[in-house]
């Protein structure tokens, strides 16, 4: 199952591991959060840091999601009040915009050619209820410090040529790319800068060594002092207390061929955009005028045919006006989600440390893991504590899969039955 971003990269090829070898920092997991610690650390002078991957850079959700780069978390920003306060959620919050930030600065730094679009993220409102971006814009601005500008239905009727939405509110801080470009850019600027990194060599064995820890593969092992835990939807039986920590999930996407002109027929910006249901679309346009689309998550593997029907129908919900289009590639995959809905970063007992759960939450969230984690064990400062709260939470495997569905399920229901109360009363 190829994807539209593993059909437009040239990868080099890094070799397995072999033999065995000492480090300071041993990182289980060439995704965003894996690589992204690395770099931090490098970038903080430690040295000896290696990197195992079981597949190839970036194979798992880092390289294959939506591509949007904004602040906040999958929990939605009002709940995250509720769980931590204003001062500690506001803290947690600013750790993405911050890591926003950092991604444009290591892009640069970097030279990463990652076909960053710098046209911010648009909410579009699915439901005919002002009420709800008003809530939303204010909970933002006095809570978070962040100023969303709200759009009005005869703009975004400019911008998106659809009457699915009802105004939206426009987060000009954030941007879309290409991501598993982003992912193999980290990667190149991580060994330039002294860092391994293995592929094709995954984890069979991890046991306490003295004061720090044997990691074992097929052909080799690594003994390090450190070790870090980032191997999101795919890492099994290496380390219980994570792996039982996160649900893997599966979620679609999809891409249209190019569309040439047509595609102001559609979509007249470019901003990426994503809706306010709880099962919401997520979408944007590429550089070469295709439709990358996105949405549903699901405990089924589908395959491509099948989720190119499921996505193309949400399409056209949207955009009936592109009925004829055809899809180019279709994809899914796993990542990663807890039952709280927030990343889960931090130091277990035994000194292992992780990230992992940000199924939902983007590339922001992800980077400043690697900046948390980099920070802590470079000594420069702790793990803010508020993870704490949102520790390694057992999902119970199938029945937590069962559950994850139900809830999905259900809230899809009630978006719909939402937009139905909606639409009578308009035609009331």
């Amino acid at each position: 199952m190829q994807s539209f971003y593993e059909a437009t990269v040239a990868r080099p090829a890094r070799p397995p591991l072999t033999g065995k070898r000492s480090a300071e920092v041993c990182i289980v997991g060439a995704g965003l959060a894996g690589l992204s610690t690395a770099l931090g650390l490098v970038e903080r002078g430690v040295r000896e840091v290696v990197v195992l991957e079981a597949k190839q850079v970036g194979f798992g959700a880092s390289g294959r999601n939506g591509g949007f780069v904004f602040g906040g978390y999958s929990l939605d920003c009002a709940d995250l009040l509720k769980a931590l306060g204003p001062q500690r959620a506001r803290e947690l919050y600013t750790l993405t915009t911050d890591a926003v930030d950092l991604m444009r600065k290591r892009i640069e730094r970097y030279r990463i050619d990652c076909d960053d679009t710098h046209a911010g993220v648009i909410l579009a409102n699915w439901f005919d209820e002002p009420a709800r971006l008003e809530a939303q814009r204010r909970l933002m601005k006095e809570s978070f410090g962040v100023d969303w500008e709200p759009v009005g239905n005869a703009e975004l009727a400019e911008r998106l040529k659809t009457r699915r939405y009802h105004g939206g509110l426009l987060e000009h801080n954030a941007f879309h790319f290409h991501p598993l470009k982003y992912v193999l850019g980290v990667a190149r600027a991580a060994v330039d800068a002294g860092v391994d990194v293995y592929e094709q060599s995954p984890v069979i064995g991890l046991h306490r060594q003295g004061s720090g820890f044997l990691v074992e593969t097929a052909n080799g092992a690594i003994d390090a002092k450190h070790v870090v835990m980032a191997g999101g939807g795919y890492a099994r039986n290496v380390y219980r207390r994570v792996e039982r920590a996160v649900l893997p999930i599966a979620t679609y996407v999809m891409a249209t061929e190019p569309l040439g002109p047509r595609l102001k027929d559609a979509i007249d910006c470019a901003s990426a955009i994503y809706d306010t249901r709880f099962a919401f679309d997520y979408y944007r346009p590429l550089p070469d005028t295709r439709i990358l689309w996105g949405g549903r998550i699901s405990v089924l593997d589908r395959q491509p045919e099948v989720i190119a029907r499921l996505l193309r129908r949400d399409l056209l919900k949207v955009y009936p006006q592109l009925h004829d289009v055809r899809i180019d590639y279709a994809w899914g995959g796993l990542m990663s989600y807890a039952r709280h809905k927030m990343p889960q970063i931090g130091q277990s007992a035994d000194g292992v440390w992780y990230a992992v759960g940000f199924g939902g939450h983007g590339m922001a969230p992800t980077t400043a893991s690697g900046e948390l984690l980099a920070a802590a064990i470079s000594g420069e400062r702790p793990v803010p504590e508020a993870f704490g709260s949102f520790g390694l939470t057992r999902t119970f495997g199938a029945l937590g899969l069962a559950a994850a569905q139900l809830t999905y399920t259900t809230m899809q229901t009630r978006d719909a039955l939402a937009a139905r109360n909606t639409q009578n009363r308009q035609t009331s």
